[in-house]
């Protein structure tokens, strides 16, 4: 991976595994080469052609790795694509993607599986995987997935589009049974919120009141089907992650007794349900329509809490885009989702500023743990021999999300008019200066990502 530049960014603050301190970072052929503490000389071992970055007032951190996005390609790309989302994924910090199997076709099969993977190499700007998909009806091509070379298994156990929903038990018992790689697990039960619908429609028609969107996609659906998730990995030891908790409830799941690399059950939980609550819907309404829902602020607290103490594992994004005029219909036709890749470091780091969260914790909750928790080569951390995917970060930079800085495809985001005290400066993929201070380079793309994992089932 030989590139025409290597980099020497000095004088930062680097936060990495649990510490703070000032430093810099030499970059050759896309690996960080060395690690510098203040006191060592910056002018050994630069090699030609090097660039010199003076970080002073910076903080330098690993690259984002989000292991949940929609980027709706193939076959949903007025919505997104790989090149507009990767490229509001730099924008925000976020070096390294996972992207689910939901577009059209559904990625049910080892051959779409890697017509994706042909896709992102020759249009992301960013390190990229994608999770097969599972059906009641494709466990035998689920078997033939590489555990090395993809990130997961995706099982939808609640309501997804065409015939991804999984909700026969012998399939999902022969999922979570002998799945060679990661389940990981959408965890909403259907019949309780098709019940839950059916009442609401009886009041209300299509027009539902968004309010109640939590309501419908409720506290009991998440519990039910998560608990059920979670008997079923312990009963057949399965490498199980519960993708977007959204309910204090559902903490009690979960151990923060065991280190995570040691952990066969994880969980993450999403910027949205960490940001908004009921109180929201008022003034966002369909904007922050979700599956999980959004829901109460005792929720999301809750939530915060749970991060904070390694009782919640990672922090995403399901970033899910639509268009605007698709989130305009009545409740019943508005798809769920919204955009967050470019603001999710952003939020996290507001959470710092506000005096929620320490910066090393950030950092360890969106870099380290997704390294970990999915066992990524060499991503993840700022270590020699690593991919110098690295992002520079100004924590004393307000900026307002408007129109015009929004990047992606949909044009809109729920966080319009908010204003972050950072600011991401430069991000770095496979050394490649991606993205500098509002500027992109596309000539050099992503890479695949790669797992250090051995085939047990």
């Amino acid at each position: 991976m030989p590139l025409s530049k290597n980099y020497q960014i000095r004088h930062a603050r680097i936060i990495n595994e649990g510490e703070i301190f000032e430093g810099g970072v030499l970059i050759t052929d896309g690996i960080i080469q060395k690690i510098y503490r203040k006191e060592e000389n910056y002018q050994d071992t630069i090699p030609d052609n090097t660039e010199v970055i003076d970080a002073t007032g910076k903080h330098l951190i690993p690259g984002v790795i989000d292991d949940q996005v929609h980027f709706r390609e193939p076959g949903l790309t007025h919505k997104a694509d790989l090149s507009t989302e990767s490229r509001a994924a730099v924008a925000g910090g976020i070096t390294s993607f996972m992207e689910m199997p939901n577009t059209n076709p559904q990625t049910l099969t080892q051959e779409l599986l890697e017509k994706k993977y042909d896709l992102a190499s020759v249009k992301s700007l960013a390190n990229y995987s994608f999770y097969m998909g599972a059906s009641n009806d494709n466990l035998d091509e689920i078997l033939k997935t590489n555990p090395q070379s993809v990130c997961g298994v995706k099982v939808f156990m609640g309501a997804s589009t065409g015939n991804m929903l999984v909700d026969d038990p012998d399939t999902l018992a022969g999922i979570f049974e002998k799945s060679p790689l990661l389940v990981a697990v959408h965890a909403e039960n259907e019949p309780t919120i098709r019940r839950n619908l059916a009442n609401f429609k009886l009041e209300y028609g299509d027009d539902i009141p968004v309010i109640f969107h939590p309501e419908i996609r409720s506290e009991d659906a998440c519990y039910e089907s998560s608990s059920y998730a979670v008997s079923l990995a312990k009963k057949y030891d399965t490498r199980l992650h519960v993708l977007h908790l959204s309910t204090a409830r559902e903490l009690g799941l979960f151990d923060n007794q065991v280190a995570l690399r040691n952990k066969k059950i994880t969980s993450e939980v999403c910027i949205h349900h960490l940001w908004f609550s009921t109180e929201d819907y008022d003034e966002h309404g369909n904007l922050i329509k979700w599956n999980p829902a959004v829901k109460t602020a005792h929720d999301r607290e809750a939530l915060l809490e749970a991060l904070k103490m390694d009782i919640i594992d990672i922090v995403a994004t399901d970033h899910a885009p639509h268009t605007k005029d698709e989130k305009n219909q009545v409740y019943t036709k508005a798809p769920s989702g919204g955009p967050m890749v470019q603001h999710a470091l952003p939020v996290m780091l507001e959470f710092y500023n506000k005096g929620k969260m320490p910066l090393w914790m950030v950092v360890d909750k969106m870099c380290h743990a997704p390294a970990e928790c999915f066992k990524i080569e060499k991503r993840g951390y700022i270590r020699e021999g690593y991919y110098a995917d690295l992002v520079l970060i100004d924590l004393r930079s307000p900026w307002i999300v408007d129109e015009i800085n929004i990047l992606y495809k949909c044009g809109w985001s729920p966080l319009a008019g908010q204003t972050f005290s950072s600011k991401i400066v430069k991000t770095f993929v496979n050394g490649h200066l991606v993205y500098d201070d509002g500027k992109f380079d596309d000539s050099t793309k992503g890479l695949r990502l790669k797992f250090e994992r051995v085939k047990t089932k």
